[in-house]
């Protein structure tokens, strides 16, 4: 009977010793107590059955969070696609500028990019994308409502993120001036009044309060400038060959229950700030976009396969848009 008790005792040790302890760095900018936190607390319960147990790491500055992953600290990272753009250009093409312009299109991209098929791309070098979550299309803030048009942000200070070209390419294309921010001041420098705009999805609104630097005077244009994302980068040589690819799906399958909160979010803000555009300016500034985005790719900024299958994408949706005859992406 002895020999039973000790193989008892032994079993629940040994599945113990089998659980690789990995560390996760997660970018929220609310910390632990941010909803992004909540889902990693979730994932980390999730990646026990695969094998690997986390410790959870909050960071609210995500350039720490990101330099931390690269001095190799973080085993696992989140970021914004922005931000994963050096480990990544596959997948960080997903926030090409004006390319997701619907959460439909969003939905199924990130169903393709789980799926075996995708595995390919999901790794470049050392590092590997185990997951994409939605954080809702990026509008372009003004704190003054005449500012609604290409013409009237000729000359205007705006807030940009300064690690991301696109955005650089863009804020100079449309003739504004680019005022250099990241994702922990930028909100200060719009509420402030130190820049004329800021862009921003809709989850930023009341964390962030930028409802301060709207007032009574400011807008919010309602067209997708991009699609933000957040991105789950490891090193895949530190976990198990099979880790990835069911991280993803289990990611992706998050996708209805990130949407719900990104339609919460929008609902929150005023409906008086919105400020709506025409069909035919909105197929204007998509035409714009468009026209940047290729000048990206020729550039190597953005991955030309993503473009493409983003285009296909928008194509399933909008079969009689005119670049689905012009096929350019």
């Amino acid at each position: 009977m002895r020999w039973c008790w000790l193989l008892a005792l032994w079993l629940p040790l040994t599945g113990q010793a089998e659980l690789l302890q990995r560390t996760l760095c997660v970018f929220d900018p609310l910390g632990s107590n941010g909803g992004l936190y909540g889902m990693a607390k979730d994932y980390r319960a999730q990646a026990l059955q695969w094998g690997v147990e986390f410790q959870l790491r909050a960071y609210t500055d995500e350039k720490i969070a990101s330099d931390d992953f690269k001095a190799e600290q973080c085993d696992a990272v989140v970021l914004t696609g922005a931000r994963a753009r050096p480990f990544n250009t596959f997948t960080a093409t997903v926030e090409a500028i004006g390319a997701v312009p619907s959460e439909t299109v969003m939905q199924q991209l990130v169903q393709v990019m789980a799926s075996p098929k995708a595995a390919r791309y999901m790794t470049e070098g050392r590092y590997e994308v185990m997951g994409v979550l939605p954080a809702g299309p990026i509008y372009l803030f003004v704190r003054d409502r005449n500012i609604d048009s290409v013409e009237e942000l000729s000359g205007k200070r705006i807030a940009t993120i300064d690690y991301d070209e696109p955005s650089k390419r863009l804020v100079n294309h449309v003739g504004a001036s680019v005022v250099p921010a990241n994702s922990a001041n930028f909100s200060g420098m719009f509420n402030n009044g130190n820049v004329d705009a800021a862009y921003a999805p809709a989850l930023a609104y009341k964390p962030l309060e930028l409802y301060k630097g709207l007032g009574n005077n400011g807008g919010i244009i309602r067209f997708n400038l991009a699609y933000l994302d957040f991105q789950l980068v490891a090193y895949h040589d530190r976990f198990p060959a099979e880790f990835g690819g069911k991280s993803r799906i289990a990611i992706a399958a998050l996708f209805e229950r990130v949407s719900r909160t990104i339609a919460a979010d929008t609902a929150a803000i005023n409906d008086e700030y919105w400020i709506d555009l025409s069909d035919e300016v909105s197929s204007e500034y998509q035409q714009m976009l468009r026209n940047v985005r290729l000048q990206l790719r020729q550039e190597g900024i953005y991955h030309h396969s993503m473009l493409a299958l983003l285009r296909k994408l928008r194509c399933r949706e909008t079969p009689s848009a005119i670049e689905c005859v012009e096929k350019l992406e």
